[in-house]
């Protein structure tokens, strides 16, 4: 049994599509990433898959209920983009109070302990930073010992620190058998943690497949060096940026250099004796399989993703 299916899903917003026949399965244990651009869809899909909201017209079923039902949500747990907490209540009070919605709760303790929140038990959610805030609101989604987690943006205004503590979180909750599904404007999140990457563009899927396969996906490779030459209109270089001078005697400047045969142009530049150091070699990264599946102004726009 699927643990999440979107059948044919649409659901408008007065004269806007936010998605467009969207279908969608997820299976028990999958980690799943959520990508798209501002105003994608991404975040209309979640709250049709916790039941927030209603499709205008197809299917959305939840552990084989409709989300819409609170017996369907009882094995749910949801990290929303913004959380509303009471301002006045501790942090263990706040804990307590959504675990006691929950039939076998995760024990106050133990959760703050995993998320780095047990000095703050006796603190005021008001008091909190907004990294605090986003910590508790993720903890907060595993209170209830669910089988499946939405996650929005979960990470957004966390610090590196605080963001790798919860990917090892999110991490720990998968290897037990958890089914996640989450949205993220950070790529390189989505490639830490996702084994399945779903795109969403205007509110139509893109691709649905596995990480290495949508990675896979891409034409280019990426050729970095170090040369005093200007090559980006080298022969087979379809795109070229300039990452750094290099500071030195011999000066030269760090470029990446995409090219669809990196071995043919590494020996083209051999052949003509360039003068070029420290060679890499690199796969495609997310963001540049993204660009691909999408327009080409892709990863500007996903500095500012919310939905």
């Amino acid at each position: 049994m699927t643990v999440i299916t979107v059948d044919g899903v649409t659901r408008r917003f007065g004269d806007v599509v936010a998605l467009d026949d969207v279908s969608l399965d997820v299976g028990p244990g999958e980690l799943v990433g959520l990508l798209g651009p501002n105003g994608a869809g991404k975040s209309t899909l979640l709250s049709l898959v916790s039941g927030q909201r209603r499709p205008d017209r197809g299917t959305v079923r939840l552990l084989g209920g409709d989300p819409r039902d609170a017996a369907s949500r009882i094995g749910l747990g949801v990290t929303p983009q913004e959380t509303g907490l009471p301002p006045t209540l501790r942090v263990g009070e706040v804990v307590d109070f959504v675990g006691g919605h929950f039939p076998a709760p995760v024990p106050t303790g133990e959760l703050l302990d995993r998320f780095g929140l047990t000095e703050m038990a006796r603190k005021q959610t008001g008091a909190l930073s907004g990294g605090q805030k986003r910590r508790l609101a993720v903890a907060l989604s595993l209170v209830g010992n669910p089988r499946v987690i939405l996650l929005d943006e979960p990470t957004t205004g966390l610090d590196v620190g605080a963001r790798q503590a919860l990917w090892d979180a999110i991490r720990a909750y998968h290897a037990d058998g958890g089914t996640v599904l989450l949205t993220s404007h950070y790529l390189e999140e989505v490639q830490a943690l996702a084994e399945r990457v779903v795109v969403i563009d205007h509110g139509v899927v893109r691709a649905d497949d596995s990480l290495g396969a949508i990675l896979r996906r891409v034409a280019l490779r990426r050729v970095v060096l170090t040369c005093a030459d200007d090559l980006s209109a080298w022969p087979g270089v379809a795109r070229a940026e300039a990452v750094a001078p290099t500071a030195g005697a011999d000066g030269g400047t760090r470029q990446s250099l995409f090219t669809p045969d990196a071995d043919a142009l590494v020996r083209d530049l051999v052949r003509a004796d360039v003068d070029f150091r420290d060679l890499e070699i690199r796969g495609a990264s997310l963001e540049e399989a993204f660009a691909e599946m999408v327009d080409a102004d892709v990863p500007a726009r996903l500095e500012g993703a919310t939905r």
